[in-house]
């Protein structure tokens, strides 16, 4: 095998070179890229079903696909976006970044790390594969309700064993965060002193840990119901296909905030960084987080209000959802009273923190409205939803994964970005996303159901809109990659250690690019510290004692 080398440190170190490097990674900076790329070729992958979806919604009437095809592109689409996209591009920055943040020398178990990143692309292959199996790729949306799931064809079977590996591979990454931020810490870094995107990426790996066994569990008893004869959800035989979606759901509201707590901690990274203020409210943060996961147990049957339930029931969840405003609503208060009366300034990545702070607060009062069982009973399944959904999860999870590869990019490559396209780039997506998503609201209070490939003419005008925004978006992403690549082969110069004058973190403490081994060698007790001071999460002169975690 070739061998690279480099030095850091005065210490020579080496590594594989060419398609060995990646295969066999072990370097949290490696296995982090790989993951970047991945989520991003499968980004663009349900980012062009998504478009196909829209192409077909432009006018009313079947232009390109039969209704069938058309039902496994939808699925396919949110499977692939959730799943293989938005998950693991999280979990690459979480591996890229936490080694860094936290002064420790790569994630706790290496080859696991490996394995949990190379059971994507078998995961991503069989839910491809399914399309050219007879009777075609799931159609019955990417919650796989029964009795649609369990009458399909083969297509089901493979994105069942597709979403178990996924399970496994989202279960061994999220074991590698957890005991890497509880065991590798810089000394002097205490929980309550750790940056906010360790907090929200432990909370993240911990409610992973807890609900994806119960999807892996649902999609066995479906599998077992469509082979071996049970009867779990066939109400023919005595089971119940409601039991699936309060299994789902279970797993399913806690999955929305594992795509969401991640988005939280980037923005909290940013906006000091840009705002030149510490973070307002770090320990109240921290408590909101844990907050949200705690609660996002409780409030899954408010994906249910539909399908009959008691009226005690669907006040216990109806109350309970708006009670989740609360925590969430500390967030952004903390960020916007960051931003207050500090010498900010708009850089990419802060403009598309703003970006998603603003949106992300749009689609959050969208779901209390659907939070109100009454209202939700008139909206399910209808574009309401959609526009709902797609303002959480495009704005909140996508915006802030722009926002993070701006905002790291000169450390990954040691170059820097052109700051114009990369501001045109935030402008043409916050543009285009609105044009696509504001309009479903419309559509879905006028009651245009989800899910179908034709409509009533009624509708015409806003589905004409909200394709053309598609195109308009999906062509925005292309210079992105651009900008990506473009700053790979150089940028516009090289990237200082510390790009960002209020970057505070320990990551900046490291060269740019990051070399391939960072802190082998713990940093030391001052360096720590000053970055902690200058976050304002240690004040000069505190001690390291247990008694600094007493901080209001």
């Amino acid at each position: 095998m070739h061998q690279a080398a480099h030095t850091h440190g005065g210490h020579e170190a080496a590594y594989e070179s060419g398609w060995a490097r990646w295969l066999y990674a072990t370097n949290h900076k490696d296995i982090g890229t790989l993951y970047l790329w991945f989520a991003f070729a499968m980004f663009l992958t349900g980012g062009v079903m998504a478009l196909c979806i829209r192409a077909e919604l432009f006018q009313p009437g079947l232009q390109f696909w039969q209704p069938e095809f058309f039902n496994q592109l939808t699925t396919l689409h949110g499977i692939i976006m959730v799943f293989g996209a938005i998950m693991p591009a999280f979990t690459g920055l979480a591996n890229w970044m936490l080694p860094l943040m936290l002064g420790a020398p790569d994630m706790a178990f290496a080859r696991m790390n490996n394995w949990s990143f190379w059971l994507l692309p078998p995961a991503a292959a069989l839910l491809l594969i399914s399309l050219f199996v007879p009777g075609g790729a799931p159609a019955g949306g990417w919650t796989l309700y029964p009795p649609l799931s369990a009458q399909a064809g083969m297509g089901m079977d493979l994105a069942i064993f597709s979403i178990h590996l996924l399970g496994l591979s989202s279960i061994m990454g999220s074991i590698n965060i957890i005991t890497t931020i509880l065991n590798m810490r810089a000394p002097g870094m205490t929980m309550l002193k750790m940056p906010l995107f360790a907090w929200t990426s432990l909370v993240t790996a911990y409610l992973l840990i807890a609900v994806a066994p119960v999807l892996a569990g649902a999609v066995t008893m479906l599998l077992t119901d469509r082979h071996f004869g049970t009867h779990f959800f066939s109400a023919a035989g005595g089971g119940d296909p409601v039991l699936f979606q309060h299994i789902f759901w279970f797993f399913g509201h806690p999955e929305v905030y594992i795509m969401a707590l991640p988005a939280f901690g980037i923005v909290s990274q940013i906006i000091p960084t840009f705002a030149r203020k510490p973070l307002f409210g770090y320990v109240s943060m921290v408590y909101a987080t844990c907050s949200i996961a705690i609660l996002s147990f409780m409030v899954w049957g408010h994906h249910m209000f539909a399908v009959g339930m008691p009226a005690t029931a669907q006040l216990f969840f109806m109350f309970l959802t708006m009670l989740i405003a609360v925590p969430t609503g500390v967030k952004v208060f903390n960020w916007i009273a960051t931003m207050w009366q500090g010498s900010m300034t708009f850089e990419t990545p802060m403009l598309f923190a703003i970006g998603f702070v603003c949106l992300f607060t749009v689609g959050g009062f969208s779901g209390l409205v659907l939070s109100i069982a009454p209202v939700d009973t008139q909206m399910q399944d209808t574009y309401y939803v959609v526009a709902h959904f797609h303002y959480v999860l495009v704005a909140g999870a996508l915006f802030s994964l722009f926002a993070a590869v701006y905002y790291w990019l000169p450390k990954w490559t040691g170059y820097m970005y052109h700051e114009g396209r990369g501001k045109f780039h935030f402008w043409w997506s916050m543009v285009w996303f609105n044009v696509t998503f504001f309009p479903m609201h419309f559509l879905g209070l006028a009651g245009m159901p989800r899910r179908i490939p034709d409509y009533a003419l009624q509708f015409t005008s806003f589905n004409s809109i909200a394709s053309v925004g598609a195109f308009c978006f999906g062509l925005g992403q292309l210079l992105f990659l651009y900008n990506v690549i473009h700053t790979i082969r150089g940028g516009v110069g090289p990237a200082p250690a510390r790009p960002w004058e209020g970057g505070n973190t320990l990551e900046w403490e490291v060269p740019s690019p990051a070399p391939h081994h960072t802190w082998e060698s713990p940093p030391d007790l001052t360096t720590v510290r000053r970055g902690l001071i200058a976050q304002a999460v240690e004040h000069e002169g505190e001690s390291d004692e247990p008694k600094s975690e007493n901080r209001a």
